[in-house]
């Protein structure tokens, strides 16, 4: 198990977040001033300094109910609200998006060009809020500094230690389905043509060569697949074309997705409640990373910004459909963290609520304008 996958988990899944609440904050018609106030005050949170100084260090994953607790704190860190059925859609639209990009990586190094992706997307998002766009490149330049130096090896464990922790997940989702890029029991097509990894060669064609190292004979195959040689390298610096496709926003042309349990998952549901449930050592890391995400508890929108429910299901009667029939061992329902209990905790909380701070200037009006982290100094 690699120590250095946390940090890339984490922001892809979080890319994926935010190009599903796009979609749906589009969908729904939510008002442009508040899509764009809910994308800025999660994207802020996500991208706090402190947060990622923590998320950055070298540690083991945690376990998939621990993970799922952070991102429904992330989600809920603006005015807007998911109820169960929806945030545990929205996170299995995320895993499942990401374990097909981890899949199809034609190398292991190639996780970074869609991490790189994301983050390029997530820019998107922000263009116009300096403060925030600087947290991002922050991300950015820390990450080239942490994997830059890495070897194809290293690359490999992250890899694998993605794969296992996604072995288990065999969410059906429309779009893959769809164009038929997986299979009706949840599990991926891997493709067998287009462009072979860079620096590698098309293959068909064995050389066999003496003990000094001369080619003395060649044998050509046929294989099943149609390869091409790739063009180019993806830019693996904080601009330039990436060249690889995985980790781009999907959901950029507007189309309804649906997602079921396949019948693999419902079999493993007996199993799953053993699989997530975090030890002791994980959710007291997972304490730690919650205050530093910035909260105690939900906070309920205060002053004249009005809250407002986003549903993930077409109809609230399909959200309500979904929330009776998910199996209850796969519901990731949230832990419950104390981190008010000790006095020394209070202490600590508050020390770090008070050092995190916003560059971007808050607008002029006093209510729409007051910052998600001057709420949480509250607290």
């Amino acid at each position: 198990m690699s120590v250095r996958t946390l940090p890339l988990l984490f922001l892809n899944l979080g890319g994926e977040m935010l190009y599903i609440l796009d979609q749906r904050l589009r969908a729904q018609s939510i008002p442009g001033e508040k899509a764009r106030k809910v994308m800025n005050d999660i994207i802020t949170t996500m991208f706090n300094k402190k947060f990622m100084e923590e998320l950055f260090k070298p540690q083991e994953l945690y376990s998939k109910k621990a993970l799922r607790t952070v991102y429904d704190r992330l989600a809920h860190a603006s005015i807007m609200r998911l109820n169960q059925a929806s945030m545990d859609k929205l996170y299995d639209l995320m895993t499942m998006a990401f374990k097909y990009q981890v899949l199809l990586c034609p190398r292991p190094r190639d996780i970074l060009l869609v991490t790189f992706n994301h983050l390029d997307a997530i820019k998107d998002f922000i263009y116009d809020s300096p403060g925030i766009m600087n947290q991002v490149d922050e991300t950015f330049r820390r990450l080239i500094d942490t994997y830059s130096c890495l070897s194809d090896g290293e690359f490999q464990l992250i890899r694998q230690t993605l794969l296992i922790f996604f072995q288990d997940m065999h969410i059906r989702v429309s779009i893959f389905l769809k164009d038929k890029v997986q299979n009706s029991n949840g599990r991926f097509v891997l493709p067998i043509s287009g462009p072979v990894p860079w620096g590698t060669e098309v293959p068909g064609l064995i050389r066999m060569f003496n003990h000094d190292g001369d080619e003395v004979k060649r044998t050509e195959f046929t294989t099943p697949g149609n390869y091409v040689t790739a063009q180019r390298e993806g830019s693996f610096g904080l601009y330039g074309d990436r060249v690889l496709k995985l980790g781009t926003n999907m959901y950029s042309v507007s189309r309804p997705v649906e997602t079921h349990m396949s019948g693999s998952s419902k079999n493993l549901a007996s199993h799953a409640k053993e699989n997530i449930v975090p030890s002791p050592l994980a959710k007291e890391e997972l304490n730690f990373l919650a205050r530093l995400l910035g909260g105690l508890e939900i906070k309920n929108p205060s002053g004249s910004d009005t809250g407002f429910r986003l549903n993930l299901f077409t109809t609230d009667e399909e959200e309500e459909h979904a929330a009776l029939t998910r199996p209850e061992e796969l519901s990731y329902k949230v832990i419950n963290i104390e981190a008010t209990q000790e006095p020394a905790r209070r202490e600590e909380l508050s020390c770090i609520l008070g050092e995190m701070e916003v560059a971007e200037p808050p607008p002029q009006s006093s209510g729409k304008g007051e910052e998600l982290l001057a709420l949480m100094d509250a607290l």
